[in-house]
This record gives structure tokens, sequence and C-alpha cells, in this order.
């Protein structure tokens, strides 16, 4: 809420404080999940509870030093948020702030009861799409902006308005509060539209309806991409104890993904971990275009320090930011580091309210809040009649990797993919720590047309052969702790080599490496092929009567591991010309008389 828009009239007096959870006798007119000002700061707050006189809110600032008897404001409206030209490279805390602003006004530490514009007020060039005369309906396109050199803000005619477009401005720069549009409904009433518009951010916005989510968000993560795909409007669970890589494969898939925009939202996170997102993404190069990533971003940070309560409005505040640019027509991904947090705010703001815990202490709504939030994600026909989506993946912390805690649990519920990261591969340094056999993946059937079309009809059934030997060498490894690698049969020896060629070659992936950091689909599927018929081969030697001994010394596993490294994605014939030199190779160690 701007400065300017501040009510000016108490409505209520303050009667009970416990942490961010406020009590007030109310005078005036308030309603529930109404926006309110607490005390003489005008500390930003939310009803939540209502009981005939007497308001329960929970403030989104720190309420240390407040007292019974300070004021109450209310502003007669729900908690929103800003749309419009100007949100991309911005970066907010939880209320729509912007901190570079505020940092700037008033040094690195925020204040309490801070208040600044959530868009800049400079010019737009305004382009219109539309012309006197023409029907506006929700949703349809007025106009376009270059509010960067990546994306187009398309400014559409807001919800609730519809009618003849009786004026439009001409090609030019406005300011975001001009009025660039005016609507005549069926009664004859005229509706301005401006290019900013206020949205609540607990309420969806509206679409015509749900699509099939049918092509897949490319990650450029193997392990992602291969044997836990993603759609496009999915949602995604990234469970992980704490080192496991949670925040850097998020930033990875942030910087690769396929998405046109991207928000970021860090709920909770320690203020370092915050510190160094805000400090690498205003650097990062958006590979596609070779612009700064900021280009097309949103980022919200709102840390561990922050009061507990803003934790609930970020996450909303951020969903409601991506379904604005979804309705403009473009794929949004939104990643959530972390969703414990969040989760650990309503524990602790249901225990103050004092109500009955259900499992772990947590509040007995939380498995629909959790449900409410990634049921927003989804593929859609927008009211305009274009195609977007916004695709989800929130970040899971649980309590010494317990899968089994509350929030993993209804999470994984809710969430079409699972990728749990493991410590065991953090530790020995086999990133990404994704555990290939506990991830899986809703989402398989319906992206495997996309990638019959795009790489080769072969794509579900290299995944599948692939899946299998790793499966063969967990059960072997079991055997091996007992009696050794060296007792095994050579066709088992030679699954363990396959296995590792997988391991090392194709599911171990660097994100910093400059080749590797990203594998396109074509490059993914060419060393998936590599690696399983390269299986296959060895296999029929040894049961043609070959040894493992020479296939070992035909098969370099060093270089091998190396392909996904030394191939750069442009050149992904070289790794089946070496195919096909290997398939050769193994032939030729057959023994004469056992040759076909």
């Amino acid at each position: 809420m701007s400065p300017a828009a501040l009510p000016s009239l108490p409505i209520g007096t303050l009667i009970w404080i416990s942490g961010p959870v406020v009590r007030a006798r109310v005078a005036g007119r308030l309603a529930v999940l109404e926006q309110v000002q607490v005390g003489e700061k005008r500390l930003t707050g939310e009803v939540i509870e209502l009981g005939h006189d007497i308001a329960t809110i929970q403030v989104y600032e720190e309420t240390s030093g407040l007292r019974p008897g300070e004021p109450l404001y209310g502003t007669g409206a729900p908690l929103s948020v800003s749309l419009g030209p100007g949100l991309l490279a911005n970066t907010y805390d939880g209320l729509q702030r912007p901190l570079e602003l505020l940092r700037d006004q008033q040094g690195i530490y925020l204040q309490r009861g801070s208040q600044a514009e959530a868009l800049s007020s400079r010019t737009w060039k305004f382009t219109p799409r539309s012309q006197i005369g023409d029907v506006a309906q929700p949703g349809s396109l007025l106009g376009t902006v270059p509010e960067t050199p990546l994306i187009e803000h398309r400014v559409l005619t807001p919800f609730g308005i519809q009618g003849k477009l009786i004026d439009i401005a001409v090609a030019g720069d406005y300011a975001s509060s001009h009025a660039i549009a005016v609507v005549e409904d069926a009664t004859g009433h005229q509706h301005p539209v401006t290019m900013v518009e206020r949205w609540p951010i607990r309420d969806e916005r509206p679409v015509q309806g749900r699509l099939e989510s049918s092509d897949p968000l490319i990650t450029g993560q193997r392990v992602l991409d291969t044997f836990a795909p993603l759609a496009k409007g999915g949602t995604a669970a990234m469970p992980g104890p704490f080192g496991a890589g949670k925040t850097i494969l998020q930033q990875a898939l942030a910087k690769w993904c396929d998405a046109d925009v991207i928000i970021y939202v860090g709920c909770g996170e320690r203020g370092n971990e915050m510190a160094e997102v805000l400090d690498e993404f205003p650097r990062l190069i958006d590979p596609s275009s070779g612009r700064p990533l900021m280009e097309r971003t949103v980022l919200i940070a709102n840390t561990s320090n922050m009061p507990v309560a803003a934790r609930e409005a970020s996450i909303y505040m951020a969903t409601t930011i991506a379904e604005y640019f979804r309705d403009q027509g473009y794929d949004v991904a939104l990643m959530a580091d972390s969703t414990s947090r969040w989760a650990e705010a309503l524990r602790e703001i249901s225990g103050r309210l004092e109500e009955m815990p259900a499992e772990e202490g947590f509040p007995a709504y939380l498995p629909s809040r959790i449900a409410a939030f990634y049921e927003r994600a989804g593929r859609v026909r927008t009211l305009g009649g274009a195609e977007g989506s916004v695709t989800m993946v929130g970040a899971v912390s649980p309590p010494g990797g317990d899968f089994t805690e509350p929030v993993t649990q209804h999470t994984q519920r809710y969430t079409g993919a699972f990728w749990a990261l493991d410590r065991n591969l953090a530790n020995a340094r086999h990133y990404p720590a994704i555990d290939w056999q506990t991830s899986y993946s809703l989402y398989s059937t319906s992206v495997a047309p996309w990638w019959a079309k795009e790489t080769g009809p072969d794509w579900q059934a290299l995944r599948d052969a692939a899946a299998q030997i790793l499966e063969q060498d967990a059960r072997l490894e079991q055997l091996v702790r007992l009696v050794g690698a060296q007792a095994l049969p050579d066709r088992q020896r030679w699954i363990l080599d396959a296995a590792r060629l997988l391991k090392e070659g194709f599911l171990q992936q660097s994100a910093l490496h400059p080749i590797d950091g990203y594998c396109v689909p074509a490059k993914q599927v060419a060393l998936l092929r590599f690696f399983v018929e390269l299986y296959r081969s060895g296999q029929q030697a040894i049961e043609s009567g070959a040894t493992l001994t020479r296939i070992r010394q035909l098969v370099d596993i060093r270089r091998m591991v190396q392909l996904k490294e030394t191939i750069p994605n442009d050149q992904v014939d070289g790794i089946t010309h070496m195919l096909d030199d290997l398939k050769a190779g193994m032939s030729a160690l057959v023994p004469s008389e056992r040759r076909i």
C-alpha cells in the first residue's frame, strides 16, 4: 500500500498482543481477511478472526514495542498485490515492498512500517493493440509495453470490466497510473483502465479452463528430465536435508528451465543463503538470449529473521504474480524455497491462537493450505484465449531428512513429481543429489509423446532400460557387501560397470561446468542411448563367450564418463559415432566360432 493510501481514522484499539498475533476491540466496520494497519507505526496486518467486537489479526512485521491502547486502522480491502509493468528485474519482500528502493532511502536495515510504491513511477512506451469500437472483455489485449528486452508486457482488460472500448491512448510514453483506455459497459458507466491493477493475493485469478499438461518443462538436468520429468503447468516437491543442494538446484532450474518468466521466492530461508541469491541472480546471464536473467525474473526475499507471518504472504504474493504473467500467455516457473518454513509459520500462528494441534503440532488445516497452494499451478486457457502455465517447484526441508514428517507427506500427496534429495549422494559429491530410486513423476506418460516427437520413438524404452539397470545394480550392491564384486560372474559384474557409467556419466551433472551445466534433450537421449546400448552389447558379448577383462580393455570408463563434458550440445553426432565404434569392437571380442 502506498503512503498516500494509508487510512487516516482508527477503527479500533489494541487490547492483547502475543508475538505476531494481536487482538483489537473494533468500533467500525471490519471484514475477515481485510488488510489493516496496526499501531502508531502502522504495521501491516491481516484480520484472521472476528468475534463480535473483537478482531484477531496476524501482523506481518515485528511487533516488539507494540502496546495495548494503540490504534487499529482498517483499509476496506484485502491484502493485495500491485500488478503491472515494473515487476520484472525487481526484488521485493513478502509484502511487495521494493527492497532496493527502501535500501537507498533507509539503508540496509528495513524499518518497521515502511511504505513504498511497489511499481516504478517511470513512464512506459505503450503501443495500442485494440481500437475504439472494439468489444473489451476481461483478459482481452489492449496494448503492449516492452517491459524488458526479454519480455513484452501485455496490458489486458481487468477482470470485472466488460463493454465497448470508447477511448484508447495512441502510441507513446505514459505513466503506469495513466488511463490508457476507457470501457463503457452496458449500463453506460465508463471504466478508465490503467496499466496497473490490484489483486487479492489469496484469490485465484480466473481462467477460461484448464488444459492437459503435455509439454515437458525442460530443465537441462538429465536426472530430472529423464527419470522424473515435470510438465509445464505441473507441480514438483523437492524434499531434502540440510546441505543436500536444494537451493543450488533451484537456482540451476531458474537459470536453465525453458519457462518465459521466473518467480523465485525465498520463504524463511537463512539470511546468508538469501543474500547469496540476491547477489548471484543479477549477475546471471540468460543462456537463451545472452541478456541478464533478471530481465525475466522477480525475486521475493523473506528471510528467517523476518516476522514469521510474512512467510505466508510471500508465498501467496509470488503465486499471484505468477498467475498475472500466465494470463498474458507466458509459461511461468515459480520456485519456492522452502515451503517447510511457511508451514512452521502456520504452526506458530496456530499455537498463539490456541488452536487444537494436529500431528507434530501443525494445525489441522495444514493439508488444505498446501493443497490450495499447489492447485494454483496448471496449464490454462486464459480469459483472452491464449495459453499459459504456472509450474511450481516447492523445496521442502524435513527435520533430519525424515520424509515421513507431515509437510513432506502432505506435499507429496498434492504434487505430480517428487524429487527426493539424498544426504549420502551429497556427501559423496554426487550432484544433483537426486535419489533416482525414491524420486518419481506422474507426468512421464503425458510428456512421452513430446520426447518421441523431438528426440526419437525410443525415449520411453531407453528410460525403462536404464531404470532396470539401476534397479539390478541396487540389488547386487547388497550381495557385493557380503561376498565382494570379484565373486560375482562376469554378467553381473558388467551390470555393476554399466550402472557406474549411468551414475557418473549420465545422472551426475555439474551445475557450474560450461558444457555440462545444461544438457539439451537431443544430447540427453544420445547419452542415454549410448550407455544402454553399450550395456546391451556387452551382455551379448559375454553371453557369446567374451570375457569381462577384454570388455574392460575396450571400454575406457573414464573417457565414457567424461563424454557429457567433452561433447558440446551442438555436436551430438560425436556420441553416436563413438557408440558405433564400440559396438563394432564388442562384436570383435566374440570368439570367431561363436559369431553368427
